[in-house]
C-alpha cells in the first residue's frame, strides 16, 4: 500500500508555506507540490481547492479572480500561523522526504517487477516463435516476413516502454532523494535517443 505523503492536516500548513513563498493559482500549487515530491505525487484538484477554501474562510488566504484564474495569496494572519508553527513545518518537511523516498523504492521496485515480466514475455514470446517457424514453412515467403514483422514490432513496443519506464523511474528517484539533474544527463539522453533513432530509420531505409 502507498504511504500517505501527507498526515491529516499537514497539507493545509504546507499550503500556507507554498503561498508564503508568492501568490499562486491553483494548478500552480498542484504543479509545486509535484516538483517538489519528483513527481511521486500529484495531489487532484478535489483535494486542493477545498483546503484552499477553508483558508480563504479562516482569513488566512485571500483569492483574487482574474479572468477565468483564481489567484490564491497568504494574508498577515496566514504569515503569522505560519511563524508560530515552524516547528511543525520542519516536521513536516522532514516527513514528506520520508514519505517521498518510500514511494520512490515502490515505483522502482513496481518497475523492476515490469521488467521480470516483460523479460518472461519476451521469453515466452521467443519460445513460440520457435514453436510456430515449423508452420511458417508450409506459409508464402510474403505472409512468413509479415508475421515475423508484426512479432518484431511487439518487441520494440516493449522495449522501449520498459526504456522510458526505467529511466522515468531513475530520474524521479534521484529528484527525491535530493539529487539535482545535471543539464548534461539529458543532453547526453537526448543525444542517444536521437542517434538510436536516425539508426533504425537508415536501417529501414535500405
Amino acid at each position: 500500500m502507498t504511504p500517505a505523503v501527507f498526515s491529516h492536516g499537514d497539507l493545509r500548513l504546507y499550503l500556507l508555506s507554498l503561498l508564503a513563498e508568492a501568490p499562486q493559482h491553483g494548478y500552480g500549487i498542484i504543479q509545486a507540490l509535484t516538483d517538489r515530491t519528483g513527481g511521486t505525487y500529484t495531489p487532484s484538484a478535489g483535494t486542493i481547492y477545498p483546503r484552499l477554501a477553508k483558508l480563504e474562510e479562516e482569513g488566512l488566504v485571500t483569492k483574487t479572480v482574474e479572468g477565468r484564474t483564481s489567484i490564491y495569496a497568504i494574508t498577515d494572519a496566514g504569515r503569522a500561523e505560519l511563524a508560530s508553527r515552524q516547528g511543525d513545518l520542519a516536521g513536516i518537511e522532514s516527513e514528506l522526504t520520508d514519505s517521498v523516498r518510500l514511494i520512490a523504492n515502490e515505483v522502482r521496485q513496481s518497475v523492476k517487477e515490469a521488467m521480470r515480466s516483460l523479460r518472461a514475455d519476451l521469453a515466452s514470446a521467443a519460445k513460440d516463435d520457435r514453436s510456430t517457424a515449423k508452420k511458417r514453412a508450409s506459409s508464402s515467403p510474403i505472409d512468413e516476413e509479415r508475421a515475423l514483422s508484426r512479432e518484431l514490432l511487439a518487441r520494440a513496443d516493449a522495449s522501449i516502454n520498459a526504456f522510458r519506464a526505467q529511466v522515468r523511474a531513475d530520474l524521479r528517484t534521484h529528484v527525491a532523494r535530493g539529487g539535482a539533474v545535471q543539464t548534461s544527463t539529458i543532453t547526453d539522453l537526448e543525444a542517444s535517443l536521437d542517434s538510436a533513432a536516425h539508426a533504425i530509420t537508415a536501417a529501414l531505409s535500405k
